[in-house]
């Protein structure tokens, strides 16, 4: 399939270099919460996961393709650079005509991506379309909140689609963690600024849990959290509300810890909730698990029904790992037959 070879070139393409860096350079200038790592390290991702020429195959491998003669409106989150990277891979080996509407947050490379891989796919352009807004489409995947949800809900009521709302990640810790695991669930929490579904925010701890070696694993890694002006504004408030409204928090100089039954968290702050055994435990993971996205835990902890995904490993999806569980190719080959 040319289109595979296309990608796989796309991918060496994105090997480091001069233009790339520019690229990354404008990206964070144009939103600073993109920082220079943060972006570097989502291209990273892309290249030696989703362009990777042996996992591109293995992945492909598991369906009978065939052309997906369809027009299909891609809306990309803008909450994670790239977040729509997987969206536009899965329509593009398809085989479908791409409208793509892009976040005004994310705007800078992904279009320099579609640019290189027109250097070697004639008939890119041709396939897809950056718009303002979606219109003639026969089916569509959307990603926004639940409020936004609930618009695409109505809008797109006549049509074939995969709606994405709001979830999130947690961690079940044991206090047997070792501190290089507690040190990369800072990377889980804290990559992206943990604007993303797979950022955890929320640990399910067992009663009595201490907190203080997880502080302690965290400190030095990411004290540099401090530093960036808009995550300190959100500490900054976050903590006022708390402090005003007299919750109860732990708090270093970039995090607070505060016990709350809500999945969702604001940034700067993880929420945590008790467990007293693995039957309660499961009975909170149960009630909560249309809105999870990942499970991270050491694997003899996770309670039945989900699958654990290591320490420091949420933002590093594989090809099948659809977000919600969802199998986008699997419903746009499907679509083909109607």
């Amino acid at each position: 399939m040319n289109r595979v070879q296309d990608l796989i070139a796309l991918g060496r393409a994105l090997s480091p270099n001069e233009e790339l860096t520019d690229k990354i350079d404008l990206a964070y200038n144009r939103n600073p919460w993109f920082t220079i790592p943060f972006l570097t390290e989502a291209v990273d991702a892309i290249r030696t996961t989703m362009l990777d020429e042996a996992k591109l195959n293995a992945w492909l491998s598991q369906y009978e393709l065939h052309p997906v003669n369809k027009t299909l409106g891609l809306i990309f989150a803008g909450n994670v650079p790239l977040v729509g990277f997987h969206d536009f891979l899965v329509g593009y080996v398809a085989g479908c005509k791409l409208k793509i509407k892009l976040s005004s947050k994310d705007d800078v490379l992904f279009p320099y991506l579609l640019s290189l891989m027109a250097q070697k796919d004639k008939q890119l352009n041709e396939q897809v379309t950056l718009m303002d807004k979606l219109e003639d489409f026969d089916a569509v995947i959307a990603t926004g909140s639940d409020n936004t949800n609930r618009y695409f809900e109505y809008y797109f009521r006549n049509h074939p689609k995969v709606l994405r709302k709001n979830r999130n990640s947690v961690a079940v810790l044991t206090g047997a963690e070792m501190k290089e695991e507690l040190n990369a669930l800072g990377k889980d929490i804290f990559t992206y600024f943990g604007f993303g579904c797979r950022n955890v925010s929320k640990v399910f701890v067992p009663e009595g849990y201490v907190f203080n070696a997880f502080f302690e694993a965290i400190e030095n890694d990411f004290a540099w959290l401090h530093h960036h002006t808009k995550y300190m504004n959100n500490y900054d408030y976050n903590r006022t509300l708390l402090l005003m409204n007299s919750v109860p928090h732990l708090s270093n100089n970039f995090l607070m810890i505060s016990e709350n039954e809500s999945l969702a968290s604001p940034i700067s702050v993880l929420h945590y909730e008790t467990y007293k055994n693995v039957e309660e435990l499961q009975a909170k993971m149960l009630m909560h698990k249309d809105k999870i996205q990942c499970v991270v835990s050491r694997k003899s902890a996770l309670t039945d029904g989900f699958s654990p995904i290591p320490f420091g490993h949420t933002q590093q999806p594989g090809l099948s790992d659809y977000a919600d569980g969802v199998d986008t190719l699997k419903f746009l080959l499907e679509l083909a037959a109607n």
